[in-house]
């Protein structure tokens, strides 16, 4: 056995604090909880589709309502004064179209698959609606996340209270194996010699 070995082994009740934080600290980081966070679905469960809609058609129209008035600006203004607001007027316009357009197709492919999601899980619409709600569906997996992340915590809490017994058994167990003592270090240089004289 080194002396490093021995050493550490006298500081393990020193140590022990430390290295158990750390190990806090690491199990932590290794534990992702595996579903979505409680307060995510929460947020999820809020949200509807129409309004999305909704906010996309006022989105467009005023686009159009923008396109417009650029158009009479355009067609006011001298020559010598429309550049670069032309230029940049019509790539702005061209580009928020294709952003419009690409949130609509989004909000749509989110819309079937959300649909699908909810058919896979045999969920039926209630009484007087065509489709069930990101609420109804939120909402419960809502409440199973919550539960879920509560049981998972005492878990691990569990599992790390198992290692740390586990870490202060090895601990004990090096301890009382120890082939060597540590004898205090005693000073042999020349101030202890003048100190030993007087």
């Amino acid at each position: 056995m080194s002396k490093a070995v021995t050493i550490a082994e006298a500081f393990c009740p020193i140590l022990f604090p430390i290295i158990f934080e750390i190990l806090m600290r690491m199990l932590e980081e290794q534990c992702v909880f595996p579903l979505p966070e409680p307060q995510d679905l929460f947020q999820a469960s809020q949200m509807k589709f129409e309004d999305f809609q909704k906010d996309l058609r006022k989105l467009k129209k005023d686009l159009k309502a923008c396109e417009v008035e650029a158009g009479k600006v355009f067609q006011v203004s001298s020559k010598e004064h429309i550049q670069p607001f032309k230029e940049n007027m019509e790539q702005f316009i061209i580009q928020a179209k294709i952003d419009q357009e690409a949130e609509e197709n989004s909000l749509t492919e989110t819309h079937k698959c959300f649909l699908e999601t909810t058919a896979y899980f045999f969920m039926k619409a209630k009484l007087g609606e065509k489709e069930v709600s990101p609420n109804v569906f939120f909402s419960i997996w809502h409440e199973f996340s919550s539960d879920f992340k509560d049981f998972w915590k005492k878990e691990n809490k569990l599992i790390l209270q198992e290692r740390v017994k586990e870490a202060e058994e090895v601990c004990r167990q090096k301890k009382g194996k120890s082939l060597y003592k540590i004898k205090p270090r005693h000073d042999s240089g020349i101030k202890a010699k003048i100190s030993m004289k007087t």
